[in-house]
């Protein structure tokens, strides 16, 4: 048995790394560990060392260098330091053979020692630059030590046996000198806490400090790849200390061991708590993300693993613990008796809000405190974008090229990824399938192109290529390439005037394609090396099905010759068919001066007619006049610039004041001809000559008009013409229409450039120089209205060119609309509102169509300002709901605005415009009434959207004059009058609001606001004399009609007496109505409210209408007298007399009435702008009711004195009875008393329509007019004795009894419902339903006579 001292030093052991170098053929066996058990002194030692030496080298060793590893153990710890010294002290290298193998130790180095610490265990240490492997850091615990010191090495446990892995030379990539962790710890000292520990400069705070960190750093000096550990601060709580630990990755066992230490290192003052070590390990190794590359939809597996026990794992994203959800799966190993621990979090279809950081924790809890282990990485998910080669891509099937090298389609991600798949979907009307590549990051399709497989009618048509990619991770995308299919199409052109035309001709071209799918197409015009496009809006047709473009020349011009080609595109790909045109020089009419215009020729006396072009024409014309009777062949003469053609005529046939008619006629070698303006001549004779000179010939009064040129200034040619008048035997100039020099120059290029196929490219150009000219020539302008009506027959043809919204090209089109409208070109406005078409009228009309056409430039139009006007506009985006507000401010500080709200203008297609114009002084250039004046500013609103829908626009107008009242919103309607237009108040309402004008309309174009002067102090009487006058006439027809009713079986004894009573009851019927309806429109008139346009049209009709019927009715009287009278021995029935007067009565007006609309409706013009009455100014439909009323007047007069002559001259025939003569005397009273009356009332009523006519007048009219009732009441009722004798016999009951007696028997058989009651009667009355009468007297012969004397006396 060994000694106890030998038995505690069992398991001592050296390692020895023997460095040896053999022979190549050596058996070189694994080297035994020896173990020497005794415990001798140094000779016993030694030789005991040398058996072992011996042993070492008697192995055969191959020719290589080896490292060997030999454990010695010795059972006394005092062998420890002498065999270090015998291993360091021994000579190197050492050579020997044993069993003929020669061996050479180079090297030997002690590594580890090992000192035994319990029964199975050892502490077992590193010598100096040596550490322990990676492979150990983990599983290295500190060994307890009962008295530590800070120089001590570091040992660690390791069980016994140990057979290593053991220490090994220092190395950068084992975990001595690794990148450290930094490990945030803290523990508890209860102490009481002091300020000084906040303040790292106090003494206490640095005391504590040094005391904390020199028991730290020894207790933690032996943690794997300990480099410090620093206190960073103190907290309450008793005494918080923060303090960090940098060491290489530690287990939980080697924190545990290193926290026991910390009290035997720290004095007893600072009652550290043992169990309060808390410490925080960031380590991002341990976290794993899977896969690297994260897109949506991918499936995520994030992992964390850290070689410890846990109590439990917990998962955070940003600051919200992850749990078990539908998408989120959360496993974990955590182990109190596992030395290692793991926890996943697995994602399904993952999201972009699920980027960002993830955090682990591992929590182990034990005796001495609480250890936590946590990781963070943040991750960014991404979508799968995939890049396609082409997203759109044309493909023409017949192109060699494509033939030959196919077309190649990929898609490709950003990243290679190896599990990357993918495959392709082909959808379309031509389907061209191709074949598949992959590689990592992209997918290709290679597709082969024929023309064969591209048919015709499907050119144009898309076919769509998708790649769908996947990541292997559960992520896909898919992309479309779309494939345009196109084949060259066959073109052809054609002309209606191939191949020349004459200038002024109209001509087109028609090119055709056989591929219907096209996307646009265009026109060019070659000529020489200068090629021109074609953009004009106006002039080309294009047509899908069958595709077609007809270019239409309205004008041909000189630059419209040249080669036409037509290209059709589809997509990238022309196809184009070319055609030849010349132009062929001949006169535009316009530009041929004749001279004279209009003269007066003696018969037999030479008349010099000449026709005049400019002399830079190339073609020789064949120029002929064709004067009366003949065509004779023109003279040529040059004159400066000019080149002019004569012909002197000589009237033979001598017709006195005869006017004829000649003109020129320019025909070129193409035979097609252009005539002149015609030059009327005006045959006199020699003894009424007055003036004669060098102008011409003529007599006094007449007119000679002559052409704007002098024969001796051949370069004056301008158009226009120069008025002159004969009087007192001498020609003077009554009117001088030449235009200027540089107006006909402006002029004349205006109509080049309309007909140019240029035009919009040359606009802007000519609207500067337009600008620039009537700037310059504006005082000329002022005082010639011919010069201002050619600048607005210019701005005219040119707003219909569509110009781009360039700033400054607005601003010229402005500017010169301007300058014709300033106040110093009133006087040849007003000269010019007189002629047949408003000029001022079509001069708004051109800045609305300029409007209308601008074409937005970077999808904006720019506001402009040009003194009296101003233009703001918009471009409609998609969906847009933007309200459209605007407002407008004159120099004058007139405002207006306009707005239009968000809902209508989402009607509207995309990119449509909308622009508003402020005008400050046009509105006042406008016809307008007499009373009433423009008293805002003007304001046009347009919109460019083909499309007509309802639009609400709203307007706010300030008011210029505030003295003036009765505010209307008005348009200009431009179809309201065939004159150019005027105001109207069709689907506008008037609101005032705070001395402003509110206008809502249901329409766009030009608005403004009218307004009257406060007339009520002057028309109050007349308004008087209306209301009371016509009150009396209601009432008094009303009177007049309830006593023909009571009176009615009295008084129609006998047929005229019957038939004057139906006409003065239809005639008081039919002014009763017409009354009615007079005061209900003049009451509206009169307060000033809007009426529409249909309430004004009934009114209208219905007045004119029964206004005729009073007269037709008057003349139905008249005619029953003249045929009583006159024809005396001719006996017509009642019953044809009813129906002649009742056609006649209502007959005829309704047949006037209705004839008068259909003749004014088209132009808008049946009742008057600001009166429910017909129209006198534009369509004279006030001549449907003069014209019937007077003839009846004049044949009612002529009557009356037919009658009169009648009854005071009776003749030998006129044997009417005496009844029958009161009847007709009766007739003819009221006619004679009633047609003068009536006449006079409405001859009053057209004095009123003349202009500045007497107050007088007015005042009359509406006296007599308003008691025409009362006329008719008086003198065609009251009047009547037979009714005054009806009347009194109703009143007396008993003289009415008595008269009844006396008689004889009278049965009246009448319909009980038309003779019940009196006003039941008037109806009946009226359509002249009176009964029958059945007549019984003593004497038989006359019984069965209705008409005889003896009936009527019993009637009477």
């Amino acid at each position: 048995m060994p000694s106890p001292i030998t038995a505690g030093l069992h398991g001592l052991f050296l390692l020895v790394i023997a460095c040896c170098q053999t022979s190549q053929d050596s058996n070189f066996d694994p080297v035994v560990q020896h173990v020497i058990y005794t415990a001798a002194g140094e000779e016993n030692f030694q030789a005991e060392m040398q058996r072992q030496k011996r042993n070492v080298i008697s192995f055969s060793l191959p020719p290589l260098e080896y490292t060997i590893d030999i454990e010695v153990s010795v059972m006394d710890s005092s062998f420890l330091e002498p065999i270090k010294e015998y291993f360091r002290n021994l000579s190197l290298p050492v050579t020997t053979n044993i069993s003929n193998v020669e061996m050479t130790v180079s090297n030997i180095n002690i590594t580890t020692v090992c000192l035994p610490s319990g029964e199975n265990t050892s502490c077992c240490s590193c010598e100096n630059g040596h550490v322990w492997p990676n492979a150990e850091c983990g599983d290295l615990t500190t060994c307890p030590s009962a008295s530590p010191t800070s120089s001590q090495l570091c040992g660690y446990m390791k069980k016994m046996p140990f057979y290593g892995p053991y220490c090994e030379p220092q190395a950068e990539d084992i975990c001595a000198v690794e990148e450290p962790t930094i490990m945030n710890m803290s523990v508890i000292l209860h102490i009481e806490f002091e300020d000084d520990l906040r303040d790292p400069s106090s003494e206490l705070y640095k005391n504590y400090k040094a005391d904390l960190e020199k028991a730290f750093n020894a207790s933690y000096k032996c943690l794997p790849g300990f480099v410090s550990a620093t206190v960073t601060g103190f907290q309450r709580g008793s005494v918080l200390v923060m303090y960090e630990v940098k060491a290489g990755a530690s287990g939980f066992k080697q924190i545990a061991n290193a926290n026991r230490l910390v009290p035997q290192y720290l004095h007893a003052k600072y009652q550290l708590d043992r169990a309060s070590f808390t410490t925080e390990i960031s380590n991002q190794k341990t976290f794993t993300v899977s896969p690297v590359d994260i897109f949506e939809n991918d499936k995520v597996v994030l992992g964390c693993q850290v070689n410890t026990t846990c109590d439990n794992a917990t998962w955070y994203h940003f600051d919200d613990i992850i749990t078990n959800s539908s998408r989120f799966l959360v496993e974990d190993s955590c182990s109190l008796t596992k030395e290692k621990a793991s926890s996943t979090v697995t994602i399904t279809n993952i999201t972009k809000k699920d980027s960002g950081p993830y955090r682990c924790f591992f929590t182990n809890t034990y005796q001495s405190g609480r250890l936590i282990y946590k990781a963070r990485k943040t991750i960014a998910v991404s979508q799968l974008h995939i890049t396609p080669n082409f997203e759109d891509v044309d493909v023409a099937c017949s192109s060699p090229e494509m033939q030959a090298k196919g077309l190649l389609l990929s898609c490709c991600i950003d990243r290679p990824l190896p599990s990357l798949t993918g495959d392709w979907r082909v959808n379309g009307e031509i389907i061209i399938t191709g074949v598949s590549s992959f590689s990592e990051n992209c997918t290709e399709y290679k597709l082969s192109i024929s023309e064969s497989v591209c048919p015709l009618e499907k050119s144009g048509t898309v076919t769509t290529y998708t790649c769908e990619l996947q990541t292997g991770s559960g992520a896909r995308q898919s992309q479309s390439i779309r494939v345009t299919y196109l084949r060259t199409a066959n073109v052809t052109i054609s002309s209606s005037t191939y191949p020349s035309v004459s200038e002024g001709y109209s001509f087109n071209i028609t090119c055709r394609s056989d591929v219907n799918h096209y996307d646009s197409v265009s026109w060019k015009i070659q000529s020489g090396n200068r090629t021109r496009i074609v953009d004009c809006v106006m002039c080309i047709e294009n047509r899908k099905s069958p595709a077609m473009s007809v270019l239409t020349v309205k004008t041909a011009t000189q630059d419209w010759s040249g080669s036409y080609i037509c290209t059709f595109f589809q997509k990238s790909l022309a196809s184009s068919a070319s055609l030849h045109i010349d132009v062929i020089a001949l006169p535009l009419k316009q530009n041929i001066l004749v001279d004279p215009i209009e003269a007066s020729i003696l018969c037999k006396k030479q008349q010099a007619l000449v026709c005049c072009i400019n002399a830079s024409a190339t073609e020789d014309y064949n120029v002929k006049f064709i004067v009366p009777g003949n065509q004779v062949q023109a003279g040529e003469k040059r004159e400066g610039n000019v080149l002019c053609y004569a012909y002197n005529y000589t009237e033979t046939r001598c017709t006195p004041e005869e006017e004829l008619t000649a003109y020129c006629k320019f025909i070129n070698h193409k035979g097609q001809e252009v005539n002149s303006e015609n030059i009327t001549l005006k045959l006199i004779s020699d003894k009424e000559v007055s003036c004669s000179d060098s102008l011409g010939i003529g007599k006094e009064e007449d007119t000679l008009i002559r052409a704007c040129w002098e024969q001796n200034n051949a370069d004056s040619f301008t158009r226009g013409n120069k008025t002159y008048r004969c009087s007192n035997k001498s020609w003077k100039i009554e009117r001088d229409d030449c235009l200027l020099a540089p107006i006909n120059n402006l002029l004349t290029s205006a109509e080049s450039l309309v007909n140019s196929p240029e035009a919009k490219a040359n606009l802007p150009t000519y609207l500067a120089e337009l600008k620039e000219k009537t700037k310059q020539e504006q005082t000329t302008i002022s005082e010639s209205s011919a010069n201002l009506d050619a600048i607005i027959t210019i701005l005219d043809m040119i707003s219909t060119i569509p110009a781009e919204a360039e700033k400054h090209t607005i601003q010229n089109f402005l500017y010169t609309v301007d300058n014709i409208v300033a106040d110093s070109t009133s006087e040849a406005w007003e000269d010019l509102n007189k002629e047949q078409t408003v000029k001022s009228s079509s001069l708004l009309q051109s800045v609305e169509k300029f409007s209308l056409y601008l074409q937005p430039v970077n999808n904006t139009i720019p506001p402009v300002f040009a003194n009296t006007l101003q233009l703001q506009g918009t471009v409609v985006t998609g969906n847009s709901s933007t309200d459209y507000n605007k407002s407008f401010q004159s120099t004058e500080n007139l405002t207006a605005s306009v707005f239009i709200g968000g809902t209508d203008i989402q009607t509207l297609p995309p990119n449509s415009t909308i622009v508003s114009v402020m005008y400050s002084k046009l509105g006042h250039i406008l016809p307008r009434n007499e009373s009433q004046y423009v008293n805002s500013l003007l304001v046009t609103t347009t919109v460019s959207s083909n499309s007509s829908p309802a639009f609400s626009i709203n307007m706010t107008f300030a008011k210029a004059n505030l003295s003036l009242k009765y505010p209307l919103c008005v348009f200009w309607n431009f179809t309201f009058s065939k004159h150019g237009g005027s105001w109207d108040t069709a689907g506008c309402n008037v609101t005032e609001v705070e001395g402003d004008i509110m206008c809502s309309c249901n329409h766009l174009t030009s608005f403004s606001v009218l307004m009257s002067p406060d007339t009520s102090s002057q028309v109050i009487f007349e308004d008087y004399i209306t209301y009371i006058g016509l009150a009396i006439s209601i009432l008094s027809l009303v009177v007049c009609i309830i006593i023909e009713s009571l009176v009615w079986k009295y008084v129609t004894n006998n047929t005229t007496s019957y038939m004057r009573h139906v006409c003065i009851l239809n005639i008081a019927t039919s002014l009763l109505i017409a009354d009615i309806w007079f005061i209900v429109t003049a009451s509206i008139n009169d307060q000033k409210k809007q009426i529409s346009g249909g309430i004004c049209f009934v009114a209208t009709f219905f007045i004119h209408l029964f206004y005729l019927c009073v007269f037709f009715w008057m003349l139905s009287l008249g005619l029953i007298l003249f045929y009583r009278l006159v024809f005396i021995l001719h006996n017509t029935s009642k019953t044809a007399q009813k129906a002649v007067a009742f056609s006649l009565g209502y007959g005829c007006p309704f047949v006037i009435a209705v004839i008068t609309i259909a003749v004014t409706l088209p132009g808008n013009s049946y009742t008057g702008k600001d009166i429910c009455w017909l129209n006198w100014k534009d369509s004279k439909a006030l001549l449907a009711f003069v014209v019937p009323a007077l003839i009846i007047v004049a044949m009612n007069l002529f009557i009356t004195a037919v009658v009169i002559i009648k009854i005071l001259r009776p003749t030998i025939g006129d044997r009417s009875y005496k009844q029958e003569r009161k009847s007709l005397f009766q007739i003819g009273k009221s006619v004679a008393i009633l047609t003068p009356l009536l006449g006079l009332t409405w001859g009053f009523g057209f004095a009123t329509m003349i202009k500045n006519s007497h107050r007088a007048f007015h005042i009359l009219f509406a006296l007599l007019n308003a008691l025409q009732g009362l006329f008719i009441l008086v003198f065609g009722t009251l009047w009547d004795k037979k009714i005054q004798e009806a009347l009194l016999k109703r009143n007396s009951a008993s003289k009415w009894s008595s008269q009844q007696t006396k008689s004889t028997s009278l049965i009246l058989v009448t319909p009980m419902l038309a003779m019940s009651y009196p006003f039941s009667r008037t109806f009946n009355n009226l359509c002249g339903k009176t009964g029958k009468y059945r007549v019984s007297s003593s004497e038989p012969s006359s019984a069965s006579s209705e008409n005889t004397s003896k009936s009527y006396s019993l009637l009477n």
